[in-house]
């Protein structure tokens, strides 16, 4: 499968060109990060992250690299398939020699990749896979994940839903593991704050198949008084339509991981629904100056808007080439040692990789849904820091293990 590059002889000499200034005179080779996403399986989220990441690295470059080197990009195509995920990894090692592993997607995929970090001893930017256990239950020495997780995503839902009356709960979710870990730390999550709460039906579609129609019905039949969403992509779409169609979520409350992402509520236009409590990114109403300085470069590069997705690949790469700087080096071992604590900003807001177990403090924003001329929004948000809703070391040493 072929690879495509970003580096000295792309993102850098096209900044170099945007901005009138020759291109710097590099000292030595470039520093190679092996970049591996699901682009073909999801390009709603995996299109904006590449442009966030490249962002990132173009930024990075013109500042003149790190350690007086260029970041190059190998980014590949993993076909949302854990094993094409892991021979691309191994090829990326021993062929093309990065210092570094960065991205994937879905969960299975990032913990196919946890795993090879582990045995080939190289480091692993775990950007996007929410699942638990790419830095708890099969967290490593060599792997960290920036983005909050699901049981982070969830508690910070849980603290919302448990403010509403309803205690006859019913969910839906993709049968896979992001989606079984999203339900399981909602379920967990609410019980502790409402021990009162009923689940009374249970829906696991396939992902990307969802038979929306059938489990809208099945949801109606037993009646609950609030619904938790997990779905997500082309599935959210199709579940919102046959939900609107069919009256679910008239007078019943829906709680739903995501589906403020832009990614997700964007493509619903009109049709997007009002009054979900959600985790997004409400870029249009974050009014700080490093968000504004973010979207501003955003717009100029790409002529769009940024999505979530995008804050994520320019987060993940910022934070690659401050580890690198703090290092001093490329070996794996000092890369590791500096990243365990180090402090970063972005522009979403100050965050820290964990020592203890690798995850870092990126939070994400909680809100509800509403329509604005036509389009789905997020409104009432609040940022809510990650650092809230995560366990203590005693609670991650036996999650690792230790």
């Amino acid at each position: 499968m072929k690879a495509f590059r970003t580096g000295l002889s792309g993102i850098a000499a096209l900044a170099s060109l945007a901005i009138g200034l020759a291109q710097p005179a590099w000292a030595a080779d470039p520093i190679r990060i092996g970049e591996i996403n699901s682009y073909t399986r999801l390009p709603a989220f995996t299109q904006p992250y590449r442009n966030g990441w490249e962002l990132a690295v173009e930024e990075i470059n013109a500042a003149g690299g790190v350690l007086g080197r260029p970041i190059e990009v190998i980014a590949r195509d993993d076909n949302g398939d854990p094993g094409e995920a892991v021979k691309i990894a191994e090829e990326l090692v021993s062929r093309d020699k990065v210092v570094m592993l960065a991205g994937t997607f879905f969960s299975h995929i990032g913990l196919a990749v946890t795993d090879f970090a582990k045995q080939r001893k190289v480091m692993f930017m775990a950007a996007e896979p929410l699942s638990d256990a790419v830095t708890w239950q099969q967290g490593n020495h060599y792997t960290f994940r920036l983005r909050p997780n699901t049981t982070m995503q969830a508690a910070m839902l849980a603290d919302e839903a448990a403010k509403l009356p309803a205690k006859r709960w019913a969910f839906i979710a993709p049968n896979y593991k992001y989606g079984q870990d999203g339900v399981e730390a909602f379920k967990a999550e609410l019980a502790k704050r409402r021990p009162d709460i009923e689940w009374v039906a249970e829906q696991w579609p396939a992902f990307g198949k969802i038979d929306a129609g059938a489990e809208v019905q099945a949801l109606l039949a037993a009646k609950p008084e609030a619904i938790y969403n997990v779905t997500f992509g082309g599935d959210l779409t199709k579940f919102v339509r046959e939900g609107n169609l069919r009256g679910l979520f008239e007078g019943r409350p829906v709680v739903s991981l995501l589906s403020g992402e832009p990614e997700y509520l964007d493509p619903l236009g009109d049709e997007a629904p009002v009054g979900w409590i959600v985790t997004g990114y409400p870029w249009y109403a974050i009014d700080t100056p490093e968000h504004r300085k973010f979207v501003s470069a955003y717009r100029t590069k790409f002529n769009d808007y940024p999505r979530l997705g995008s804050i994520v690949g320019y987060n993940a790469f910022k934070a690659i080439a401050a580890i690198i700087a703090k290092a001093k080096s490329t070996d794996t071992e000092k890369m590791i040692a500096a990243a365990e604590g180090i402090e970063l900003d972005s522009p979403t807001g100050r965050f820290t990789f964990r020592a203890i177990d690798h995850q870092a403090t990126m939070g994400a924003y909680v809100g509800r849904t509403a329509l604005s001329n036509g389009q789905g929004v997020m409104v009432d948000w609040y940022y809510a820091d990650g650092a809230k809703y995560l366990p203590g070391d005693e609670e991650i040493r036996k999650l690792r293990g230790q």
